[in-house]
C-alpha cells in the first residue's frame, strides 16, 4: 500500500528530519513508528497524505507518487486516509455530531446518509450518547475519541495517528489504543507514531533514530 523509496526531508537552514528512509507497508498491516522525541516520526507520517513533501526520494501510495500530486488532487488522495494528529483541530463551536459530519458534508454526501454514518462512527468510539455535547464539555480522552470518529467516518482504507495517547492517563490510553486495534481487525491499515508501542501488541515496528530507520 505504501512505499518509501530513499526518502529524505530537510528544513532550512540545515536541519535533517529524515535521511535515506526505505520501507514498505502492506495493506491490512498494523505498524508502529517509534523513536525518541525529534526522531522524525511525525514527519514520516505527514509525508503519506502530502502534508509534508519529501526533499528527496518518493512516497508511493497504491503506486501513486503522492509527493508529485498537485493541490487539486490532494482531497481525492486524503479521502482514503483517516488522520488523527496531536492537534485534533476540533471545532469547538459545534456539537460532537456536527464535527463528525463535517468531512461528509464537504464531500457532498446526502444529509440522511451522512448523519447515519456519523452516528455509527460515534457509536464505534463510544460517544453516541454525547453526540449533542460541545467538545469543550468532553474529557481529553473523549476529545481524542471524537477525533478518531471524524477520521474514520468516510471509511478510509488507511488510518494514520500521531501520538494519539500521548496526553492521556494509562486507562484512557488503553481504551483509545483499543479503538485502533479494532479497526485493524476489520482490515484497515493502521500506522501509529507512539512512544509506548506496548499499547499496540502484534504491531510491526519501524524504529527511527535521528531521522534514520534503524
Amino acid at each position: 500500500m505504501i512505499k518509501f523509496n530513499r526518502i529524505a526531508k530537510r528544513y532550512p537552514p540545515d536541519i535533517t528530519a529524515l535521511a535515506d528512509i526505505s520501507a514498505e507497508i502492506s495493506a491490512g498491516e498494523l505498524v508502529t513508528v517509534i523513536g525518541h522525541s525529534g526522531a522524525g516520526k511525525s514527519t514520516l507520517l505527514k509525508l503519506i497524505p502530502a502534508i509534508e513533501r519529501p526533499t528527496a526520494g518518493t512516497v508511493l501510495m497504491n503506486g501513486q507518487n503522492v509527493g508529485a500530486l498537485g493541490r487539486s488532487a490532494l482531497p481525492f488522495l486524503r479521502r482514503n486516509i483517516g488522520l488523527v494528529f496531536q492537534d485534533q483541530k476540533l471545532l469547538f463551536d459545534r456539537s460532537a455530531l456536527a464535527n463528525v459530519l463535517l468531512p461528509l458534508e464537504i464531500t457532498g454526501f446526502p444529509h440522511k446518509e451522512a448523519r447515519r454514518r456519523a452516528e455509527a462512527a460515534l457509536d464505534k468510539v463510544g460517544l453516541l450518547a454525547r453526540a449533542r455535547a460541545l467538545p469543550i464539555a468532553l474529557s481529553g480522552g473523549e476529545q481524542q475519541r471524537l477525533a478518531i470518529a471524524r477520521a474514520v467516518v468516510h471509511r478510509p482504507s488507511l488510518l494514520l495517528a500521531d501520538e494519539p495517547t500521548a496526553y492521556l492517563d494509562a486507562d484512557t490510553a488503553q481504551n483509545v489504543a483499543g479503538i485502533f486495534l479494532e479497526f485493524h481487525r476489520v482490515g484497515v491499515t493502521v500506522m501509529v507514531a507512539t512512544y509506548d508501542d506496548r499499547l499496540f501488541p502484534g504491531a510491526r515496528r519501524l524504529r527511527l533514530d535521528h531521522g534514520r530507520l534503524t
